[in-house]
């Protein structure tokens, strides 16, 4: 069989490829007339021919190298795209069917590879995408995984006659939703009701609880005829809606008075908290208490001290609590010491904004890695609950001092978080005005105005 037809005999799928073929052998077939016969090219014809004389010129053309565009031609393939949903009851080998891979190794090695193999433990509804030959070999398959809280995409493509796997964060992509929600009877049953098509997640709806605490009591206080607006992160793969963030801003109003609460993080700390519309932080500087405890065994007062058996002044509050309980930084701040000294024992000490510091004391031990400079945020571990110094049962001993000097912390309720800087507070007021903006397009005349 000559190469013009084997060309004439291959398989050709689509119009535009026929066309392609078809040019090419007429190409081919002048060619070979044009090797066999020579070539003839005719100079253009003046307008008058009895003026000028025709001349005929012979000239040698060079033919395409036929062998070589015979060779592509024969490497060319076909590359076919499928994707599918897993169904219920779905084998590896029915999904394989339904993606037109007809490949055994390619299924040999999704069984014995470990990370191909994590395809198998797709859920119900959940996409995967396939790219074969003509022959339904598989060249690459993609499917994106959920592992708790993060997803993966893994990727198996082929390497002439092997295999290789592949998993990478997958790219979620982030969108802003807005909602509002009349109460007429619970919290929950207000959103759960779809007005606008779609529910508010209960996670989102923990955020609100959480946020408002402090102003609302959620059990007792709400009223038929309150109402609130929310703008909250969600978080999308493959057109899916697959967790829910942060809360963005968040308006309630109760009995007629509006709470409202913006999210604000610092572009280079990427710390961040909730701020009235005018700047002011809502969460409070310190916790009520950086450890669980059973009971207060000793207050900040004189006392006789239960090691020595003499009167001394305690300066601090004794939290008996279990022995490793965890012991939380009670606010924002940075380790000024961590080590042993003194009575203290195991001792901590975290310098706070402005003259702010305190000590906790008597750990059994201290959180991993604790040291010395490390910045921590409010609510962290820096460590557990024991005995060591002079102690004689398990208990923190809690320090709360101001310019160095001990304060009850039980007497400290209302101190407010570090206030913005300059700097801060201009930034943040963009952020505010633009969360102000969407609440009033989320107001009962705001949605009047969208209405029309």
């Amino acid at each position: 069989m000559n190469p013009l037809q084997k060309i004439a005999g291959k398989r050709w799928f689509g119009l535009a490829e026929t066309s392609r073929k078809t040019r090419i052998v007429a190409g081919g077939t002048a060619a070979l007339a044009l090797c066999a016969f020579g070539a003839t090219a005719v100079a253009p014809i003046a307008p008058d021919a009895s003026d000028m004389p025709v001349k005929s010129v012979a000239q040698d053309l060079q033919l395409p190298n036929l062998a070589d565009q015979i060779a592509a031609l024969q490497q060319d393939q076909q590359q076919f795209i499928h994707e599918e949903r897993i169904r219920a009851g779905d084998s590896l080998g029915t999904v394989f069917n339904r993606l037109g891979i007809e490949d055994q190794q390619a299924q040999a090695f999704v069984r014995s590879d470990k990370t191909a193999r994590s395809i198998l433990s797709l859920k119900t509804g959940k996409r995967i995408q396939a790219e074969t030959d003509e022959n339904g070999l598989l060249l690459t398959l993609h499917a994106t995984i959920a592992d708790k809280d993060q997803f993966k995409t893994v990727t198996i493509t082929r390497k002439g006659d092997k295999f290789v796997s592949n998993a990478a964060p997958a790219q979620l992509e982030r969108r802003v939703e807005m909602r509002s929600r009349n109460i007429n009877s619970s919290l929950y049953a207000a959103t759960d009701d779809a007005v606008d098509g779609s529910q508010i997640p209960d996670s989102v709806v923990n955020q609100i609880i959480e946020m408002f605490s402090t102003s609302i009591d959620f059990r007792s206080d709400l009223k038929r005829g309150d109402r609130f607006n929310v703008v909250y992160e969600t978080f999308w793969l493959d057109g899916e809606m697959v967790r829910t963030g942060r809360i963005l801003a968040g308006e309630f109003v109760n009995r007629g008075v509006a709470y409202q609460s913006v999210w604000y993080e610092d572009p280079v700390t990427h710390q961040g908290g909730y701020y009235s519309l005018d700047g002011k932080s809502l969460k409070k500087a310190f916790l009520k208490s950086p450890v669980a405890f059973n009971r207060i065994s000793s207050g900040f007062s004189m006392r006789v001290h239960p090691v020595f058996g003499t009167w001394k002044k305690h300066e601090g509050v004794d939290m008996a609590a279990p022995m490793g309980t965890p012991i939380k930084a009670s606010g924002d701040g940075v380790v000024e010491f961590v080590g042993t000294q003194n009575g203290y024992g195991n001792f901590v000490v975290l310098k706070h904004w402005s003259n702010y510091s305190t000590a906790y004391g008597h750990m059994s031990r201290f959180a991993s890695g604790l040291h010395r400079g490390q910045k921590v945020s409010q609510g962290d571990v820096i460590g557990y609950v024991g005995t060591t110094g002079w102690a004689t049962g398990p208990h923190l001993h809690y320090e709360f001092r101001i310019g160095g000097r001990a304060t009850d912390p039980m007497a400290m309720k209302n101190l407010q978080q570090q206030p913005l800087t300059p700097g801060e507070m201009t930034r943040f007021k963009m952020a505010a005005a633009e969360m102000s903006h969407r609440f009033s397009l989320l107001s009962p005349a705001g949605n009047a105005m969208a209405a029309r």
